[in-house]
């Protein structure tokens, strides 16, 4: 008996060493003496090593400047102290890469904003390459996260392809990228071109990393921007998602006003959704497709880019009642090229651009986009509130059934379909207008 339990106990106290989970290794990036270890990347702006710190300071007309690690690190997690002046910006920059002809350093950044108004602190911007990733606005909880005038602990856990930010503890962004899997981490000073804000300066210290053993913080109430094509991470999976087309058939989908997926006018190929171009005719070549299913409260996301010039659009709330002689009608998420085609110029106020709520609603226009691929998303709440998204950035809100959305209609187009926009259900459309658009990533979720 005694053997028994002396073995029991062994087992047991296996058994919860084996659960433990490994204790973390951190290894300290900064001596706190000198800059061993790093080396200047690009630029002009000074790093000197004051009271266990690192202090980079501004030099006028120089272009972004980067301290960075003489070692080049893929899965990690990071923690870093930081602030900075007043008026000026920084970041901290990771698997980032640096170009042969000119030395300038380009991929992730995590955000140190200089204007609190904003809120972009623990963003993830892509330096030099694609632009915002992960703009604050997807995750207005964390807004208030930075505390100007003091010390803010930074950490970037980048496991794989999901990169995650969190700054004083706060969790801000979750990424799923796959652009660059390793590379140099860097501390930036950000380019100034005014006299007054030369010489000021951003403050960094205790720069720690762990590469072994690498225990992931939980994180499960935040926006997910997966830009890995066609595919559902396990917290998207979590949330609800699922893809509403699955990158390589033509399920679930048919032609408008069809029993059938359209015969010519759209091509799948490597895991891309094309309309085909025909000419710029409205609904000419192979016409709509729509969701076999329809759907209420929701949430949609998609990737889609476009050709120059070109002319398209996701509908939701579409409802084959509504005869027309070219596209099946419903609300709009317009797809424009705004600098090219003449739609943008038609309607009113242009609610006919990039992100609209078609000849409705104007969206609100952002400076660093289109890019190549752009990430639209429509989020459709019980309440019948609506947002449209592009690139992380929320550009269009109403509420249909309201009498503002009524006095909409009455003065669009639309105002020919009784009931337009307000079925309780309805299908899910992409458009073909003619012109070569493709679409991949496209997620949906149903919201209760």
């Amino acid at each position: 008996m005694k053997k028994y339990m002396a073995l029991l106990g062994w087992i047991l106290i296996s058994m919860q060493v084996l659960a433990t989970p490994p204790k973390e290794k951190w290894t300290s990036l900064f001596n706190g003496k000198d800059l061993t270890g790093w080396r200047m990347a690009h630029g002009k702006a000074t790093y000197q090593v004051q009271d266990g710190m690192i202090v980079g300071t501004c030099v006028k007309d120089s272009p972004n400047s980067f301290l960075a690690t003489q070692v080049e690190y893929g899965d990690f997690i990071l923690e870093v102290q930081v602030k900075i002046d007043a008026g000026i910006n920084s970041g901290i920059q990771f698997r980032s890469l640096q170009k042969s002809e000119d030395g300038r350093v380009f991929g992730y950044q995590m955000e140190v904003d200089h204007r609190p108004e904003r809120g972009w602190s623990g963003g993830i911007y892509d330096e030099a390459r694609r632009g915002w990733l992960y703009p604050v606005e997807l995750n207005p909880a964390a807004k208030q996260a930075y505390k100007w005038g003091d010390w803010n602990t930074y950490r970037i856990e980048c496991i794989g392809s999901v990169i995650r930010t969190w700054v004083n503890n706060v969790p801000v962004a979750h990424l799923i990228d796959q652009a660059s899997l390793k590379g140099l981490i860097g501390l930036q000073v950000h380019s100034v071109y005014r006299p007054e804000d030369e010489g000021k300066k951003t403050y960094w210290k205790n720069i720690r990393i762990q590469t072994e053993n690498l225990q992931p913080r939980p994180i499960t109430n935040i926006t997910v921007v997966n830009l890995v094509p066609n595919t559902l991470s396990d917290l998207e999976k979590q949330q609800g998602f699922r893809l509403l087309w699955d990158g390589a058939t033509t399920k679930g989908w048919r032609g408008a006003f069809k029993e059938k997926f359209p015969e010519k006018g759209w091509e799948i190929k490597e895991g891309v959704l094309s309309v085909q171009p025909s000419g710029g005719g409205e609904s000419t070549n192979g016409g709509d497709i729509i969701t076999e299913e329809k759907f209420g409260a929701f949430e949609l996301t998609f990737d889609f880019k476009f050709a120059q010039g070109a002319n398209s659009g996701v509908k939701y709330f579409v409802d084959e009642k509504f005869l027309s002689t070219g596209s099946a009608i419903g609300l709009e998420y317009q797809i424009l090229d705004d600098a090219r085609h003449p739609d943008a110029k038609e309607g009113v106020v242009g609610n006919r651009t990039l992100g609209s709520l078609y000849d409705l609603i104007p969206s609100l226009k952002i400076s660093d986009i289109p890019r190549e691929w752009n990430e639209g998303r429509i989020r459709v709440y019980p309440d019948n509130r609506i947002e449209h998204w592009l690139n992380g950035r929320k550009i269009v809100e109403y509420q249909r059934g309201t009498p503002i959305f009524y006095a909409l209609v009455a003065r669009s187009k639309y105002n020919v379909w009784e009931g337009f926009g307000m079925v309780p259900q309805g299908h899910i459309l992409l458009q073909d207008h003619g012109d070569a658009v493709s679409f991949r990533s496209i997620k949906i979720r149903e919201l209760k």
